[in-house]
């Protein structure tokens, strides 16, 4: 299990969100790459829906991307997302959790960002899905934290 590096990011809020201040007891940070996209709009959704239940469990939610504040500012609104969404332009997170690095689509190879999320406790990384498929992921990580004894 590793630490997680701190990092400072600008949030929907309009605040800049600090790893180290945030107080609840679980943190899933879920990496995708492009505001209102169909993929990402998905998980989003998905993750929006379960946000009530997340907060039974004392866990917070941030979605983290490199798109600019704006881009995640109208993603919010336009899906009326209850957690913020971090911009992430110059890469600092998404380079610290690895989640940078060689895609393919439709035969075409390319640097991107690599769906990801990280269940955090402390700060420390206790589980971490890589590659994601987006149908039934907000769930997984939901009955994953409610099933486990962390």
């Amino acid at each position: 299990m590793n630490k997680a590096k701190n990092f400072k990011l600008l949030g929907t809020s309009n605040k800049i969100v600090e790893l180290n201040k945030i107080k609840s007891k679980f943190i899933v940070l879920y990496f995708y790459p492009k505001d209102d996209t169909p993929g990402c709009t998905l998980e989003t959704k998905d993750f929006n829906s379960f946000y009530n239940k997340f907060k039974k469990l004392n866990c917070e939610i941030y979605g983290i991307s490199k798109d600019t504040i704006e881009s995640h500012i109208k993603f919010k609104n336009k899906y009326k997302v209850k957690f913020e969404l971090l911009s992430d332009e110059n890469k600092i997170a998404i380079k610290d959790f690895k989640v940078w690095g060689k895609k393919q689509f439709m035969g075409k190879e390319f640097m991107g960002l690599i769906r990801s999320t990280f269940l955090l406790k402390k700060n420390i990384v206790v589980k971490e899905w890589r590659n994601v498929r987006v149908k039934g992921h907000a769930e997984e990580i939901y009955n994953f934290i409610k099933n486990n004894k962390l």
